[in-house]
């Protein structure tokens, strides 16, 4: 069964208030605080996995909740999140303030964001992802159906806020995806990791998060801006 933090479970024992609801707006949690967020999708790496998403921390394979100003998640099995509503083409910025929760030293899990979401239901999915994880390394590839494709190798994220043991509740990191033209920058914590060549790198599309296995996080922002 899955477990969630003690920081996680006083929340859920202490708020009980309602999310406003705002169907075209999926930057912001839709539904119920504390519940499985409306309008949001999911798919998971292994095809045909039998995954149970819910707001039930006991028996949830995935924990996923919308907790204002933000979500909550906590994996299980390495997929993507997105909600049906977020699309965008051409010039955008996309920015997400994501909290790392302990790792419990698996720190070769990677969690980030995702953009250029097509066909995210059928055999031939296609995204562009920009990921981090613990070991203070950030990774960019391109999915296209079951097969994965290296645009950047794992390298040094000198701007990583990591979880150490001496971190005391969680380590925060800002990332930034820009795509400008003919250009796409990768950013975190305000500084940029690499700018590429789009070439033919798609990038419309839906965008979101894509958390690897057993992951603990707290995103409190999700803004594109135009």
């Amino acid at each position: 069964m899955k477990k969630v933090t003690g920081f996680i479970l006083a929340v859920l024992l202490t708020t009980s208030f309602s999310v406003a609801q705002n169907a075209a707006d999926g930057s912001k949690p839709q539904g119920e605080n504390l519940k499985v967020p409306d309008g949001w999708e999911w798919r998971f790496d292994k095809a045909g996995a039998d995954v149970e998403v819910s707001s039930d921390s006991e028996s949830a394979d995935v924990f996923f909740v919308n907790m204002t100003p933000g979500w909550h998640i906590t994996t299980g099995p390495a997929g993507i999140y997105y909600h049906s509503d977020n699309k965008t083409e051409g010039d955008f910025t996309l920015d997400s303030k994501i909290y790392l929760f302990d790792t419990k030293g698996r720190n070769r899990e990677a969690f980030g964001l995702f953009i250029g979401g097509q066909n995210l239901k059928s055999e031939d999915q296609s995204y562009v992802y920009f990921l981090l994880r613990n070991t203070g390394e950030f990774l960019i590839k391109k999915r296209t159906g079951s097969e994965t494709s290296t645009i950047q190798g794992w390298a040094k994220a000198e701007s990583m806020n990591m979880f150490t043991d001496e971190t005391e509740s969680s380590a925060e990191n800002n990332f930034q995806v820009k795509v400008s033209g003919n250009t796409i920058s990768f950013s975190l914590n305000g500084k940029t990791l690499s700018t590429l060549e789009k070439g033919d790198l798609n990038t419309n599309g839906h965008f979101g998060f894509r958390v690897n296995h057993s992951i603990n996080l707290h995103i409190s922002s999700l803004i594109l801006t135009k």
